[in-house]
């Protein structure tokens, strides 16, 4: 399997588990995290699906895609800034015991989406930006949610 391929699917893996997660979730803080995360995975899902196939590549609603992402990343730290938590939440209490991280995580992935956003005017731009997606995903999704 590619790296790109590997990073993509771990990615994907990570949202599709997300969105199970989102039921029965009471307090509207955690809801407000969740809804933005499930506006980031609707824009890798768009991206993705060109990527695969599944979808005609655009350049115009990719960049779209990748722009929602990146407004998604910028939110990402003030609606965690309260320490909210939920019994159905994923998220782990070491975003807070290490917030600088956390926000750099999130920068990092608003970074990449941007650039992609801004710049994006290929399919194998699409495929190297993706792949740079879904790593920023992973490596915030690997220490920061169960």
């Amino acid at each position: 399997m590619t790296r790109f391929a590997t990073v993509f699917t771990a990615g994907a893996l990570c949202l599709a588990t997300f969105a199970a997660a989102h039921t029965g979730v009471k307090n509207p803080a955690v809801v407000a995290r969740m809804d933005a995360m499930k506006a980031t995975q609707d824009g890798v899902k768009v991206l993705g699906a060109m990527v695969k196939g599944e979808r005609s590549f655009d350049a115009t609603a990719a960049r779209a895609a990748a722009a929602e992402i990146a407004a998604e990343a910028a939110r990402t730290p003030d609606l965690f800034k309260a320490q909210e938590t939920d019994p159905n939440s994923e998220a782990l209490p070491v975003i807070w015991e290490d917030f600088a991280d956390f926000t750099a995580k999130s920068k990092d992935l608003e970074r990449v989406a941007l650039a992609l956003s801004a710049s994006l005017e290929t399919e194998d731009q699409l495929r190297a930006g993706l792949g740079q997606i879904g790593a920023a995903c992973k490596a915030c999704h690997e220490v920061y949610r169960e």
